[in-house]
C-alpha cells in the first residue's frame, strides 16, 4: 500500500476544496456545455483570444491558427493539429503516449491499489465499475495517468493498434481533476464521471479510460460520437464482437474532451515497461514513448 506524507492545505486551500463538494457540478457543467455551443461571432472570436492567453495555448501547432477560424468554444477546444505537429513512435515494441499534458501519476498498481497523488490511492475496482473480470486481469499490473490542462491539444490518442472490445459509460461525480485537488480529494479519479474503453492489443488487454470534470462539457469517441451528454444515472455497457469490432491504429484519434481532464491507461501484469523518463509533472506529447514491451 501507498504510504506518503503530505503537506496540510492552507485555509484558503481549504475554502477551496470545500466549493468543489458544495458546488453545482452538474449545473455549472451543463452551463459550460451551452455556452461553447454557442455561435456569437465577434464575440466568440474575443473570448477564445482572451482564453488563449490567459492559458498560453500553441496556436501555431493548430490546423486553422487563426481563431476566427472557429465558430464556437467547442470548435476551439476540440481543434485538430496541423499535419505533422505530432511524430508517431515508430519502434513495433514501444506505446505511445495518448494525450498531451502532464504525467498525473504512473507505476505499479499494488494488488487493487493505484496511486492517485502523494497520500491517495484508490482502488482498482472502484475504478472499472466493479467489472470483476477487469478488476482481475489489471490487478498488480502497470498504469499511467495524464492529465489535461485548458491549454492542452484536447483530443485523445491510441497509444497501440487496438481492437476496440467494450465500452463502459459509468455515471458520477463532476471534480474538477487539477492536480491540487487530486492530491486533496479521495477517490477522485474513481469517483467522477468516466468512459471505460477496453481494447486487444498485442501487448495485451488495454483498458484506455477518459474521465469527465467540471466543466468537461462532453467526452466522445471516434467509434459512437458523443458520449455524454446526456448523462444516465446507470452505467451503461456496449460490447463489440464480429462485424461490431472496431480495428484502431497506433497513433489514431480515439476519443475528445470538450476542455480538459484526465486519461488513465492501464496494463496487465508483465506485459509493459512504463518507459523510465517518464515521472510525476513530466509534460507529454502524443506519439512519444509510453511504455515498452516487456
Amino acid at each position: 500500500m501507498y504510504n506518503s506524507e503530505k503537506k496540510q492545505p492552507t485555509y484558503w486551500q481549504r475554502v477551496k476544496i470545500a466549493f468543489q463538494y458544495l458546488m453545482p457540478q452538474l449545473y455549472l457543467t451543463r452551463l459550460a456545455g451551452w455556452f461553447a455551443k454557442q455561435k456569437w461571432g465577434a464575440v466568440t472570436h474575443f473570448v477564445i483570444k482572451l482564453f488563449a492567453k490567459k492559458y498560453q495555448v500553441d496556436m501555431t501547432e493548430a490546423a486553422k491558427p487563426d481563431f476566427k477560424d472557429y465558430a464556437s468554444f467547442n470548435e476551439f477546444f476540440i481543434r485538430p493539429l496541423a499535419e505533422g505537429a505530432r511524430k508517431i513512435e515508430q519502434n513495433p515494441t514501444a506505446l505511445c503516449l495518448p494525450a498531451d499534458g502532464r504525467i498525473s501519476q504512473l507505476g505499479h498498481i499494488e494488488d487493487n491499489l493505484l496511486l492517485q497523488a502523494k497520500g491517495h490511492s484508490f482502488r482498482l475496482e472502484d475504478l472499472l465499475a466493479g467489472d470483476q473480470a477487469l478488476t482481475e486481469a489489471f490487478k498488480n499490473g502497470e498504469f499511467a495517468t495524464t492529465y489535461l490542462s485548458p491549454r492542452d491539444y484536447h483530443r485523445v490518442h491510441m497509444p497501440c493498434d487496438g481492437t476496440l472490445r467494450k465500452m463502459i459509460y459509468v455515471p458520477g461525480d463532476l471534480f474538477s481533476v487539477n492536480p491540487f485537488l487530486n492530491e486533496h480529494i479521495p477517490n477522485l479519479l474513481a469517483r467522477n464521471e468516466r468512459v471505460i474503453c477496453v481494447f486487444d492489443t498485442e501487448f495485451g488487454t488495454m483498458v484506455q479510460i477518459l474521465v469527465g470534470a467540471t466543466i468537461t462539457a462532453s467526452i466522445s469517441t471516434a467509434w459512437a460520437g458523443m458520449i455524454n451528454p446526456p448523462r444516465p444515472n446507470e452505467v451503461k455497457i456496449w460490447t463489440y464482437d464480429g462485424e461490431n469490432a472496431m480495428q484502431l491504429r497506433k497513433g489514431q484519434e480515439m476519443g475528445a474532451f470538450q476542455l480538459g481532464s484526465t486519461v488513465i491507461n492501464l496494463f496487465q501484469a508483465d506485459r509493459v515497461t512504463l518507459a523510465e523518463y517518464l515521472d510525476v509533472d513530466v509534460p507529454t506529447r502524443v506519439g512519444n514513448v509510453l511504455a515498452y514491451k516487456k
